[in-house]
Formats: C-alpha cells, structure tokens, sequence
C-alpha cells in the first residue's frame, strides 16, 4: 500500500483510477454530476480478456464485472468460495446515517480528498409523522447539526451531497450513478439495487468505504455465484416483487450468503428496469453479497428516459461484456417460471416466511395473527418507482370508481424527489390521495423505524402490510407485537381497501358503495412516463474544486456527533478469561445489535449509541431481552451497563451467538459499539457476511464454532480463552477453552475467515489503525 498512499498524500489533488485517458472509443461520463469522470469499458475489457485467458472457462456476468475490476487480474489468485479478491470500485455512496461515521473515520485517515467519486444521501433521519412538507421541514430543524456536518465534510473532502428531501439512495442511484459495468459500494445493505441497472452495487459497512475512498484495494472473499433462470412472462397481478419473494422463500434469510444472485433466462426480458432494481434490492434479504441482471433493452429504454442514452450507446458496443457467457457455470441454479408465478407475500417476523396471496388469510387464522390490517404502506427503496406507484394508482382508481375508500390507513413514499414531482403532475399522487392515502417524505420513514405511528399502544397485537423489505420484530413501528408483511405495491394497495388479509384480488369480490359486488382488475401501469420526468426541485450540492479551505464542524459537547479516537493495540497475548456479556438465542440481527428508529440520532456519537448494544437480543438465560447477569455483582441489568461495568473494571468480555448472526442492515455500529464498550470476540454458529467484515475492520474477533453443537457446551456464567493468537494465521482454527464454575473446563475448536491482511487489521486494534501505520511508513 506504501506507494498508493505516498501518491494520495503528496499529489494533493483529486486523482480517480478511472483515468480518462483509457476510455479510446468514447468519453461518456458516469454520471451528468461528474462530467470530467468517465466510464472506463476499455480497461474493464482488458481484466476480462486477462483471466479469462487465465481460467480458460466462460464467465458469469457477474465475475466479469468482478474480475473486470481486480487491482492485479493477471496474478490475483481467483477461486469462488475461498480466495480474498483485491478490487477497485468505480465509486461509494453513502446514506446519512451510515455516512457520519464512515466520514469520520475519513477525517481520521488524515487523507485530503477522496480518491474516487462519492456521495452522501440524506433520506434517513426524517420521521414519518404529518406528511412530506412538514415532516421534511421538522427533520432540518432537529438534524441540522448533522446535515450541516455531512454537507461541510463533503464539501472539504470532495463528496458530493443530496440534501434532506432527495429521496432514498438507492433511488438516486439508480436515477443517476448506476450504468451497466459499474461496481459502486454503499454503506447501506441495499446498495444491490443498482443490480437493476447491470451494475455489480454492494453493501457494506463504512471502513470498507474509506479503504475505497483512500485509494486502497478493496477486499472482497470471491463471491460464489447463484443463477436464476427465468422463464415465461410476468402477467396480472404477479409483479416483479414477487420474484423476489418466492426466491427468499426457497434459499431463506442466508441462502444467498457469499454469494451473488445472477438472473438471466428469457423470462428477464419481460421485466423492467425498475423492477429489476426491486428484485436485487431484497436479495440483501437471503444475505447475498449482491444481485445482477444482463444488460437489455429494458435497461436501454431507463437509460434514455433518465437522461443517459449516451451511456446506452457506449454500453451497446461492449455488449458483450456486460452479459454472461454462452455455458457458463453456476455454483447452483434455481429456475422460476414466470408465466406460473403467483403473487406472494411473505411474513410475518422474518422475510423468507413465503406465502401465496391466496393463502396468507386461512393461514393467519390458523397462526393466531391478525387478519385485519391497520396500516397499508408503499414506497421505500425496494418499490417506488414510477411504475410501482402507476399500478398502484390502477388499483385505486377501480376503488374509487365504486366509491370505495382504503379500510386501512394507508402511506405512500416516493423514492425520490424526480418520482414525487413527476406522480404528482401525471396524477398518481391525487388518485392514491383520494383513496385515503398520505404522501410521506421523500426518505426511508417507517421502512426502518422513522414512524412516529398513533394508531396503536406498544404492545398491541395488529398487522401491517408493506411493500418494504424487511419485516424483523419492531422494526417498522418498534412495536414487537407488530405483525409485518411484505408483498407488492400494488397487493398493499388492494389489501389496504379491502382492509383484511382474507382478501384475494385475483378471485374475491369487493362492494361498492351502491350495494354492487365488483372485482379488482389486475392493474396496468407504464414503466415509465410518456414525458420527460419531471426533476423536480434541485436537490444536489456539488463539491467544490477545492475545498481545503472548508471547516468541519465537531463540537466537543455535541451530543449527536463525536471524533474517533484510536482502538487499542493487541498486546500480543491470548484473551484469556473472558466474561461473556451475552449468550444470544436464536436471530439476532444488526437491529437487534445496535436498533435504528430513535437511536438514529446518535449514529455519529459512538459512545452515545452505544447505549443501545444488543438491547434487542434475546438472552438465552432467562429468556428476556435487554437483561443479563453481571457476573461480578450477580445482578441481572441492561446489556450496555453490565458492559460498560466490565470495561471499567478492565475485563474483557464476549458474545455468543445462533445462527446468521448480524443479518440485516450493514451499520457498522453493531460492530464499533462491542470494541468501544470492551468486547473482543464474538463466537456463532455461522455469520452475515458484512457484519463479520465490520467486525474484522473494528479489530474484533468473528469466529464459528468447527462444531455448530458446541454452542450447546457454552454457558452464560462460564469463561473463555482464545487459545494461539500468536500463532494466528489464514486457515488455521484457534482454541477456545471453556471454564466452568465448578473449576472444570474443557477445549473446542473455533473456525475463522481472516487472511493476511485481516489479521493484521486484529493486530493494529482495527482497519483504520493499520491504515494509518501505513500512511507512515510510506511518509
């Protein structure tokens, strides 16, 4: 890294590695915001030829793109499953709530500007609570302290900045930075949205984004790959979504972990773009590391109405390159029939629990869940698109038609200010309004917690249906007697009217207002709009050419931002006689590790959020979240405090865990918060992928247990050393003795996924630790 980083500190000057010298054809720019950086097909071409040439195989599309972006492709070893990939991504994009302290770590990298284009997207510290103008309004007034932060940071370090309001990252990815052939990380675990656009786009969490940002190789474990062939024809009420929904119920919520998801097969053309970017959205819901569709003429058609034919004309020439190759092997393959799929919906509690529409009533009924539905929402990142909203408005038109109205409240949330102005002036938003619905802000809202609901007490046995993606206990409402479920726009839409889950629009009849039963037609909608979109209000803040003379703001007493200060070194021992703070049963996701909702507001104060550290996990002793014995004191209390008293006392501690441990969201918090508070390792029985890089990148311990039985032999009131630390080396499981209190113990083996590079990021106490020792080496 010594001369990458001795290049980045002297040149002073913002240098991308898309160097536009490459691009001989054509010079398209990426994105209309960045006009001076273009796409680079030549040099993604010329990886290709080279390990193909190495492999002597056909490739997937998706390791084109991979491989088309490997730092060294003529000696990278490349094996899918095993070895560790060194990357350059074309850009980063960065959610408000994930940015702070993904740029706060930049700032203490001490490097001067970003070295590839990157942005920052206010959309999630806005509530959801009278409307979009109001709502948007009061989420400046108390988030302005951090807005003013993002926005000043950006602006020094030369990250682009959509203001509170833009709409949802992964729609203004779409709209604007995603292009066939592009490999764009996010700090945000649906950043495989991009998929829709034929662009491998991949969550993680920030100290991954600052490798990017600071020029550094990116590290990725070679992604197994899953083919999805799709035959037939969408058609009806079958919707895009429900592809999605039907491959979480078959693979579940770590089926698609280490690997990507590859949709390909005739069945592709009959979906649009948009919907695509549905499908790999929720593919962060079977824990793939990204999703991917072939470039087509769907893709073509978005391109141009969204202002970049020209990026349509200069992918049409490497076309071939960004589809896959004729017999090219898939690590499995799964085959969906389009023409036989039915709508679905999936819930509640976890999203691979799959359901046909047709069934979801009988079998509530039978589960004791609640068939009368309390709120219908649409919109959020996965489906809010100009198309979702069209056929949502197709079925509520009907509705009116026979003087109905929504028996169940009922939300919209456009995904970006392009779609709201644009639904606004073809008259979706009037329509959806008059059925009973209330536009929401541009921004994630209740999706992840940003609902300030009324309808109901904590506590309260209902359900709700959403066109969302994620559905774990308490998250939309933080109500854990909340029954979610997943399914389509348009589904929300004719549930919500009918107002129980006992409805199904493909057989049942409504009544009108004149006493007359009709049945819902299946809706029909354009995918995009017959005139230009409509832009809306200007909405982006550009970087300045230079911003070295910008100051970012941090006040030492701010309660909602903090600067980092360094983790401490390993000391070269092995951790013997850790405390275990908490023996987790069953899921446990990054929610329950570190929850959103209200805590959203210290996402830049480390020590503040971590006042939520596995508040929401269920601890395997007494049953009960939130409550642990303190082994010193015997007394049972919040997980944070009991953590916090070990960390005074100077004792390190560890958590154990079931399986998928961390799946979800890629907030990085719930893998600073343990390191801050005094954790050092964290044994399951098997990990979210990006959760267990966070951990590596904080300087903790992810490992697994050699045999997932053991967890069995570990008790909350035991002790555990890791044994041969200073041996530590890839591949090679470490010991962890257990210490029960009766004086006996006994040894079993923990598995590990570190390499090289990884253990030195353990040794230095974290990522950016190591980064900086070598930033000083090479100066």
């Amino acid at each position: 890294y010594s001369p990458l980083f001795q290049h980045a500190l002297n040149s002073g000057v913002r240098r991308y590695h898309v160097a536009p010298v490459l691009c001989q054809r054509a010079k398209v720019a990426m994105s209309h915001f960045e006009p001076n950086e273009y796409i680079n097909y030549e040099k993604l071409e010329k990886n290709i030829n080279i390990v193909r040439k190495r492999l002597d195989r056909p490739l997937t599309l998706s390791e084109k793109i991979v491989y088309g972006h490997l730092d060294d492709p003529a000696k990278q070893e490349i094996e899918r499953g095993k070895t560790y990939l060194r990357l350059r991504p074309d850009r980063v994009a960065m959610q408000d709530a994930t940015a702070q302290m993904a740029m706060l770590q930049f700032i203490s990298s001490g490097l001067p500007k970003v070295a590839v284009p990157s942005t920052i997207h206010c959309d999630h510290l806005i509530e959801a609570q009278a409307g979009g103008e109001k709502d948007l309004q009061r989420a400046k007034d108390i988030n302005q302290e951090v807005y003013n932060f993002l926005s000043t940071a950006g602006a020094k370090y030369g990250v682009g900045f959509w203001k509170p309001g833009s709409g949802i990252i992964h729609q203004i990815i779409l709209e604007n930075y995603s292009y066939p052939g592009v490999m764009l990380i996010g700090t945000d675990s649906h950043t495989p949205n991009g998929g829709g656009l034929g662009g491998i786009c991949i969550g993680v969490g920030g100290a991954d984004a600052v490798d990017v940002m600071a020029g550094i190789p990116w590290e990725l474990k070679c992604p197994k790959v899953i083919g999805v062939k799709l035959t037939g024809k969408l058609s009806g009420w079958t919707s895009p979504k429900d592809v999605i929904l039907k491959v979480a119920g078959i693979l579940t919520v770590k089926g698609g972990t280490g690997a990507i998801i590859e949709y390909h097969g005739p069945g592709v053309d009959s979906i649009s773009c948009t919907g695509m970017a549905t499908i790999c959205n929720m593919g962060a819901e079977i824990g793939a590391t990204t999703s991917i569709f072939p470039y087509n003429e769907r893709m073509k058609k978005y391109l141009g109405k969204t202002g970049r034919a020209d990026i349509a004309a200069l992918a049409d020439e490497f076309k071939q390159h960004l589809v896959p190759d004729s017999g090219c092997h898939y690590d499995q393959v799964i085959e969906i029939n389009l023409s036989e799929l039915k709508p679905h919906i999936n819930g509640p509690f976890t999203p691979d629990l799959a359901h046909p529409v047709s069934d979801i009533g009988a079998v509530a009924e039978k589960e004791g869940w609640p068939v009368d539905i309390r709120v219908g929402l649409i919109g959020s990142c996965t489906n809010s698109s100009y198309e979702d909203m069209g056929r949502s408005a197709a079925v509520a038109k009907q509705a009116l038609a026979h003087g109905l109205k929504c028996k169940s409240k009922f939300t919209i949330t456009p995904g970006s200010e392009q779609i709201r102005a644009t639904i606004e002036r073809d008259g979706y938003a009037k329509i959806l309004r008059e059925v009973g619905g209330l536009v929401l802000a541009n921004a994630c809202g209740p999706c992840i917690g940003q609902w300030d609901r009324k309808d109901i007490k904590k506590g309260e046995k209902n359900t709700i249906v959403t066109s969302y993606n994620r559905n774990f206990t308490g998250r939309n409402d933080a109500n854990p007697e909340t029954h979610a479920f997943v399914t389509s726009p348009e589904i929300v839409t004719a549930l919500s009217i009918a107002g129980t889950l006992k409805f199904n629009p493909e057989t049942d009849y409504l009544t009108g207002a004149d006493g007359k039963k009709f049945k819902l037609e299946a809706p029909d909608a354009d995918e995009l709009p017959k005139l230009e979109f409509d832009p809306g209000q200007d909405t982006y803040q550009y970087p300045p050419k230079d911003g070295s003379g910008q100051h970012v703001d941090v006040s030492p007493t701010s309660q909602r931002l903090q600067l980092l200060e360094p983790f401490d070194k390993w000391d070269g021992k092995d951790l013997e006689d850790m405390l275990i703070l908490i023996k987790v049963k069953g899921k446990c996701t990054t929610d329950h590790i570190s929850a959103a909702g209200p805590w959203l507001k210290f996402r830049g104060h480390l020590d503040n959020i971590s006042n939520n550290l596995l508040i929401g996990a269920i601890n395997i002793e007494n049953g009960k979240a939130n409550s642990v014995r303190n082994a010193l004191t015997q007394e049972f209390g919040p997980v944070p405090d009991t953590a916090r008293y070990y960390k005074k006392m100077g004792i390190k501690w560890a958590v154990v865990g079931d399986e998928n441990y961390g799946e979800g969201s890629s907030r990085e918090h719930a893998a600073l918060e343990p390191r801050h508070l005094g954790g050092r390792v964290i044994i399951t029985k098997s990990f979210a992928r990006i959760h267990e890089t966070n951990l590596k990148k904080q300087g903790l311990l992810p490992l697994t247990f050699a045999d997932p039985a053991d967890y069995n032999k570990i008790h909350p009131v035991d002790k555990l050393s890791i044994v041969g630390l200073k041996d530590f080396a890839p591949g090679k499981p470490l010991k962890c003795i257990i210490k029960h209190p009766n004086g006996s113990q006994e040894t079993i083996m923990l598995n590990h996924t570190f390499n090289e590079s990884q253990i030195e990021w353990f040794q230095a106490g974290s990522a950016l630790n190591r980064m900086k020792e070598l930033q000083q080496k090479s100066s």
